[in-house]
């Protein structure tokens, strides 16, 4: 719920700062959960994925952009895309820091002789989690973060055969993520992560 709101009140965030208030009016840009619920997309979707025994996804409510509003609308697109995935990574950062700084000031406080504690395993999965919906997001499927970013990039020719994968996006997602290939692309990134934890 942390970060998938982090997310969506940066998206809001950054529409504001180009000019389009409709998503701060809607209360977007806030870190309370309730805010950002889709029923659907963030409880019954995954839970009845949960129940059939399968990879668990889901999204939040969208935030809602008026490109009519925003100074520079093509920019624009791209910083708003973009700023739902830096800010997990800002997160998963913020949540490595604050890990190594405590394992540093008294490791007690995350290690016992059972294991992680309490604290411990919050910021772990602070971490992996914020990870895993970066990466996730900046995948260039639509209705993704990454299809906002690349759609800013993209002109002409490339635009316009790039968009009419729209219809398809949300089929392709389910196969990436059945294939396996974001935990392909993600758990290189979380090891990394990892081992700076465990070394430092």
């Amino acid at each position: 719920m942390f970060a998938i709101s982090v997310h969506e009140s940066a998206h809001a965030w950054m529409a504001n700062k180009f000019g389009d208030s409709t998503a701060k009016n809607q209360g977007r840009i806030s870190l309370n959960p309730i805010n950002h619920i889709d029923p659907i997309g963030t409880v019954v979707f995954p839970i009845l994925l949960a129940i059939m025994g399968a990879p668990v996804f889901g999204w939040a409510k969208p935030v809602m952009v008026n490109p009519y509003n925003l100074r520079d609308p093509r920019r624009a697109n791209i910083f708003i895309s973009a700023a739902g995935p830096v800010s997990n990574l800002l997160s998963a950062a913020a949540g490595v820091i604050a890990f190594l700084v405590i394992k540093r000031i008294n490791i007690g406080i995350l290690l016992n002789p059972d294991g992680l504690t309490a604290l411990g395993w919050v910021l772990l999965f602070l971490v992996i989690i914020n990870i895993y919906l970066a990466v996730f997001n900046l995948i260039p499927i639509p209705p993704l973060d990454g299809s906002g970013i690349l759609e800013g990039v993209l002109r002409g020719d490339a635009l316009y055969h790039y968009q009419k994968i729209k219809p398809y996006g949300f089929i392709i997602l389910i196969l990436i993520i059945y294939l396996g290939v974001l935990d392909k692309v993600a758990n290189p990134i979380l090891s990394l992560v990892l081992d700076i934890i465990r070394r430092g």
